[in-house]
C-alpha cells in the first residue's frame, strides 16, 4: 500500500474553489488563473493522494466522489487553521499577547463578565483566555503567584494598595434568607441576627486568612463555594449576604427574601481592576480594562 503524498495548500484551495463554484472554469475565474492551471493542480492533488476526487464529464458539473467529500472537509479545516495561524502570528507581531489569564471575584456579575469576554473575543479572535473565578483574597493571590495577569477583585486592605488599581462599579450586597426564616419577620430588633446561623463566604488564601467580611453572628458556617452558599440559603439553613445580581431572580420569585436588619442593612461591595506594578498589560488586557471601565454602574 503506497503512502499518500503531502498536498500543497494551493492544491487544497483549488479543490475547494472547484467544489464551491461548480466547474474548473468558474474556479479559475474566482482564483484569477487559467483553467489549464486549475486542471493541472487538481490532477496533481489526485496523484498525490492516489484518489479520484471528482467525477468529471463533458456535459455536467464535476461531482465530488465519496472520497472527495471527505478530503474536501479536511481541506476546509486545514485552510481555516492556516488562516487562524496567520492571523495569530500577525497579532503577535503587532504586540498582542498570546494569552490573557484573568482572575475574577465570585461577586462580579456573571452577565457582565460574559458580555466582556464576548466583546473581547470579537475584538481579539486569536487571543487565548484562561479564566479563574475565585473568592475573596484568592483573586489577588493569583496575581502574586503569576497564574493571572489581570484581576477583577474586591477590597483587601493592605493588599490592593500593592497593586495598580482602577475602580469599577460596585456590586450591591444585601442580607437574605429563605421565606419563613425568623429574620424575615418585620421589626427585627438590634442584635437579633447574631442569634441565628450566618452562612459566610471564605477562601483558602493567606491574604485573607483570619479576616471576616460582613460577619455579625458568632454562629457561622464558612463556605468556600458561592453556589453552595446560594443553595443553602434557599434551603433555609441560615442567613447571609449575597450580591444582588446573583439573586435578582430569587427575590422576584420569593425563594429568597431581603432582610431588614438594623445592624446590617447591606452595602456596596467595591470592585477594582488590578494588576501587578511590574506587569504592563498587553493590548487585549488594556482593551478589556477600558471596556469594563466604560460600562454604566
Amino acid at each position: 500500500m503506497s503512502v499518500p503524498g503531502t498536498p500543497t495548500l494551493d492544491q487544497l484551495a483549488v479543490m475547494i474553489a472547484i467544489a464551491d463554484h461548480g466547474s474548473l472554469a468558474a474556479a479559475a475565474r474566482a482564483l484569477g488563473r487559467a483553467t489549464s492551471v486549475i486542471a493541472y493542480q487538481l490532477d496533481g492533488l489526485e496523484m498525490q493522494l492516489g484518489l479520484a476526487l471528482f467525477h468529471r464529464g463533458t456535459t455536467r458539473r464535476p461531482q465530488l466522489t465519496d472520497a472527495g467529500k471527505l478530503v474536501l472537509a479536511h481541506a476546509r479545516e486545514t485552510l481555516a487553521n492556516v488562516s487562524q495561524l496567520k492571523a495569530g502570528v500577525a497579532a503577535l507581531s503587532a504586540g498582542q499577547e498570546a494569552e490573557l489569564s484573568l482572575s475574577v471575584t465570585v461577586m462580579f456579575p456573571t452577565n457582565m463578565l460574559v458580555a466582556a469576554l464576548t466583546a473581547l473575543q470579537a475584538q481579539f479572535p486569536t487571543l487565548s483566555v484562561r479564566l479563574h473565578v475565585e473568592a475573596l483574597g484568592a483573586v489577588q493571590a493569583r496575581l502574586f503567584d503569576g497564574s493571572a495577569t489581570l484581576a477583577i477583585g474586591g477590597p483587601i486592605e493592605g493588599v490592593n494598595e500593592r497593586l495598580v488599581r482602577r475602580a469599577l462599579a460596585g456590586v450591591p450586597l444585601v442580607p437574605v434568607a429563605a421565606p419563613g426564616h425568623p429574620l424575615t419577620r418585620p421589626d427585627i430588633p438590634p442584635g437579633e441576627a447574631q442569634r441565628h446561623l450566618q452562612l459566610v463566604l471564605t477562601d483558602r488564601s493567606r491574604l485573607t486568612e483570619g479576616k471576616d467580611f460582613g460577619v455579625l453572628s458568632p454562629r457561622s458556617w464558612r463556605l468556600g463555594d458561592m453556589s453552595a452558599k446560594h443553595a443553602l440559603l434557599k434551603s433555609g439553613a441560615g442567613w447571609g449576604n449575597m450580591p444582588v445580581p446573583m439573586i435578582t431572580a430569587d427575590l422576584a420569585a420569593g425563594t429568597l427574601v431581603q432582610l431588614s436588619l438594623p445592624d446590617w442593612p447591606g452595602t456596596i461591595y467595591p470592585i477594582e481592576l488590578l494588576h501587578r506594578p511590574d506587569h504592563t498589560p498587553g493590548p487585549a488586557a488594556r482593551w478589556l480594562m477600558d471596556w469594563l471601565a466604560g460600562q454604566p454602574g
